[in-house]
């Protein structure tokens, strides 16, 4: 019998990750096949998904089936092995305020990143846009970011603010606040006191550590 923990955390997550890519119950039981009152019951926090049907849920939802089932910590799938013993992660080509990196399902290409890598951490590739960053990254390139909440200074950052899609830039922290950096001289730095930085906010999402550039 399933702990009411296990039963709380299953609940959560699959409230969670509904709300994130805005799909109802509704339409996750036509496009899994699952029950609306099983659906019902899973949302309620009664009952812990079956396997069977965590796994039908984690088909259309892009997500691991055991952390539908409240078992495991980390959203995302396990992450494909190529042949050479590589793994395979997504590139995006923007990152939405409001969606987490587990629940996006468009992406514009894969990369492959060293397995020992990829046990590091949670990772995913992101496509340059715009002329901020130059000379450094140009419109076109991908760099592989690894998701974190903070960085250290000096740090190639992926940052959200105010709500709006993410940006990459360079992050200086100071006393009483941080600052998002571009390479190109030709853009002024945006500048955030602590305050501003709840009030906004100004949001980390993760550390770029390499580049991949395009000839």
């Amino acid at each position: 019998m399933e702990s009411p923990k296990t039963k709380k955390r299953a609940s959560k997550n699959l409230n969670k990750i509904l709300n994130a890519i805005g799909m109802s119950p509704v339409e996750l039981s036509k496009d899994s096949g699952v029950s609306k009152s099983a659906l019902n019951h899973y949302l309620k926090g009664d009952l812990v998904p079956s396997q069977e049907n965590a796994e039908k849920m984690a088909a259309v939802l892009k997500v691991s089936p055991l952390w539908l089932m409240g078992i495991q910590k980390n959203m995302i799938p396990e992450q494909p092995v190529v042949s050479d013993g590589a793994v395979q992660i997504k590139v995006l080509g923007r990152v939405a305020a409001g969606i987490p990196i587990e629940a996006v399902t468009e992406y514009i290409d894969t990369e492959e990143i060293p397995a020992k890598m990829a046990q590091s951490g949670d990772y995913f590739g992101l496509q340059i846009h715009g002329d901020s960053m130059e000379p450094r990254m140009r419109e076109g390139d991908v760099v592989i970011v690894r998701q974190q909440d903070d960085a250290e200074n000096g740090d190639i950052v992926i940052a959200m603010v105010n709500g709006s899609d993410a940006t990459c830039k360079r992050l200086t922290k100071y006393a009483g606040g941080i600052g998002l950096i571009s390479l190109n001289p030709n853009y002024d730095p945006m500048m955030f006191t602590d305050q501003e930085i709840v009030d906004k906010p100004v949001r980390i999402i993760g550390k770029v550590v390499e580049l991949r550039a395009k000839f």
